[in-house]
């Protein structure tokens, strides 16, 4: 039985559908699924919550304590800290934003036009240490799973805002794996990594790659320790492999088979 509220709303649909003429319903938006629709509200929490702003700022005032902290030790390479790009130091909500709004999610050639752009802006507090970190002697390392076709724009953009180290040798994109291990461990190679930054854990550790919904949780368990001391997570509530897990890494499920795994691992009262 439909609720009162779903009635008014239906009659309303059959209403303006009678009273809409042909070329009107033509020129019409995509209709927003609700899946759409929670990933709009997600970005809109990202770009005007002033809660996810002093999140960020309080993951990159950790980060510049414990900055201050790895310089007083003792080290036998030249110091980097490992970072992701994209929700880590550049926005792209507006992305977001365009997708949910023709109630589409990511696709690779709409995200390709985006980046094209080189105009994500920067995620509150990121330049700041970048640009900290840079002045006490340490290399940033760009380590990011854009493709190689996203290079020059990817440099374009960090360059826009004077991020420090922009250039080819340091910035990491995907090549044969998604996988950040193998560019890690390169980079251990020259330089002791004295912290890891993103939003997804995947950034930090293989140790959390590809694994369920529990396995993550009880990971996290083990690395307690590491969150903010060498792990710094930035928070991104529109994506991630948080919600890969929720859907089993299966990337073809419709939003309704979406609705329906979210409906199955949530808690109820």
């Amino acid at each position: 039985m439909l609720r009162p509220q779903k009635m008014i709303l239906a009659g309303m649909i059959i209403l303006f559908s009678a009273c809409t003429t042909t070329t009107h319903i033509t020129n019409q938006q995509p209709a927003v699924n609700d899946i759409a629709s929670a990933k709009l509200f997600m970005a809109a929490y990202q770009q005007k919550a002033a809660e996810y702003r002093a999140l960020c700022y309080q993951a990159y005032n950790i980060a510049q304590f414990r900055l201050d902290e790895f310089l007083q030790q003792p080290h036998s390479k030249p110091l980097a800290i490992m970072t992701d790009i994209d929700e880590t130091i550049l926005d792209n909500s507006p992305y977001q934003v365009h997708q949910s709004l023709q109630g589409k999610d990511y696709d690779p050639v709409t995200w390709h036009e985006w980046t094209d752009k080189a105009s994500a802006d920067t995620v509150p507090g990121a330049l700041q240490f970048f640009q900290y970190a840079a002045s006490k002697g340490v290399e940033i390392f760009y380590v990011t799973n854009r493709d190689q076709a996203e290079r020059a724009s990817t440099l374009n953009n960090l360059q826009k805002f004077n991020f420090p180290y922009v250039d080819n040798s340091h910035l990491k994109l995907m090549s044969a794996t998604s996988s950040k291990g193998l560019r890690r461990d390169s980079i251990r190679m020259t330089h002791d990594i004295i912290m890891q930054i993103g939003d997804n854990l995947n950034d930090m550790n293989t140790a959390f790659e590809k694994k369920s919904v529990d396995d993550r949780l009880q990971t996290t368990n083990q690395y307690k320790g590491e969150f903010g001391y060498r792990y710094i997570v930035i928070p991104n509530p529109s994506y991630g492999e948080w919600e890969n897990s929720f859907y089993h890494y299966k990337f073809n499920l419709t939003p309704a088979q979406k609705d329906s795994v979210l409906k199955t691992i949530v808690k109820d009262w």
